[in-house]
């Protein structure tokens, strides 16, 4: 699929997951491929923590809508990260200030905002997540998110994998 705004081709459905490492809020480095045979992924893309305006609005509903799903996620044997253009140290005070239970990960140099989301006009990673399977597939691509009930969107295709 291409976007207008950039040309690159997206990943799709069906596709192996391309691995990445990148560093979390809690300063570990979380590598996608460790959890190959052992979990279910999800992995949620998003524009930035503190934008002005409506984004910021939406970044925040959209987290406290997995928050609310959090736990049933974790019980369809899944890890869920969130993945944005912060710096680590932004990261780790968005998750202070609203009290997320999952890890955000941190992607400056933006290879892995582009492989998955696709980055917009001002290079910002597009609203999007990914439910990669145990053996690294990707099986369920999000793109057009309801952030008020993307948490009970990603738990019901969980339950289904």
């Amino acid at each position: 699929m291409l976007y207008p705004e950039n040309t690159m081709l997206i990943i799709q459905e069906g596709q192996p997951a391309p691995n990445f490492q990148l560093k979390a809020n809690d300063d570990s480095s979380i590598s996608l491929d460790s959890f190959k045979n052992k979990k279910n992924v999800v992995l949620c893309f998003y524009p930035k923590n503190h934008l002005f305006g409506c984004p910021s609005k939406k970044v925040f509903k959209m987290a406290q809508s997995i928050i609310s799903s959090y736990q049933t996620i974790l019980s369809t044997d899944s890890i869920l990260f969130t993945i944005s253009v912060d710096t680590v140290e932004d990261q780790a005070q968005f998750v202070k200030e609203y009290d997320i239970p999952y890890l955000h990960l941190g992607d400056t140099v933006k290879d892995t905002c582009k492989k998955y989301a696709g980055l917009n006009f001002v290079g910002l990673p597009k609203r999007s997540t990914f439910i990669i399977d145990k053996k690294g597939i990707i099986r369920k691509v999000f793109r057009d998110i309801d952030v008020e009930n993307h948490g009970l969107q990603i738990t019901n295709f969980l339950k289904q994998l």
